[in-house]
């Protein structure tokens, strides 16, 4: 797929998409309320105090994790430039970058936390993205992985999302992994599996994850 195929799957989602579309659409809110809820309550048993977003889009997820933990530097990086300028609008307490995961703009070791929800099916090399999250975490830090778990109830159900009220998402997952397979190669690229849990109601798996 070519940059220009990319950029058009990108553009298709409204910049405010998720700032909007979580109020106004109760099965976006409740998906959204709990995954949110759930980073939360991982991050606060763990010590931090600078934090990145790999493919934060415009910045919601990571304005609501700022919220609620004030006193670190938060850094959030994605490849639609649009999204990223809304962000940093919005959010100036941020620090939002034009970016891929597979060539992150940091030095090694800069990060305590990193998360990661729902971008992995997004990005055109996983194992080279995988490799330089590894690469930015400090050697006692921690990367929270989320993507959803390609299991038979979420291909149903985003089948006739994709086709529904989510055409935006048309040709968006660019790998649709099975939470299996996800996990080999996380730890084909050296990571230390912590913690492995799923939410909503087994369509999104989680990995707490340790250099």
């Amino acid at each position: 797929m070519t940059k220009s195929d990319l950029y058009e799957i990108w553009s298709r989602v409204p910049v405010d998409y998720y700032q909007k579309g979580v109020r106004r659409n109760p099965y976006q809110r409740i998906w959204h309320e709990r995954k949110i809820r759930k980073a939360k309550s991982i991050i606060r048993d763990l010590k931090f105090k600078k934090v990145l977003d790999v493919g934060c889009a415009s910045g919601f997820m990571l304005s609501q994790i700022a919220r609620e933990f004030p006193n670190a530097k938060y850094f959030g990086i994605d490849a639609y430039d649009k999204a990223i300028e809304f962000a940093n609008k919005k959010y100036s307490h941020i620090n939002f970058k034009v970016g891929v995961a597979e060539k992150l703009p940091y030095k090694d070791e800069s990060f305590d936390l990193i998360i990661c929800y729902e971008t992995m099916e997004h990005v055109t090399h996983p194992k080279v993205a995988l490799l330089e999250m590894r690469r930015v975490l400090k050697k006692d830090g921690a990367l929270i992985l989320a993507m959803d778990s390609g299991s038979l109830l979420f291909r149903a159900v985003w089948f006739v999302w994709e086709n529904t009220k989510g055409r935006v998402w048309q040709d968006a997952h660019l790998h649709p992994f099975h939470h299996e397979e996800l996990e080999a190669l996380i730890k084909r690229t050296k990571w230390k599996v912590r913690k492995k849990f799923f939410t909503h109601f087994g369509m999104e798996v989680v990995f707490v994850l340790q250099k």
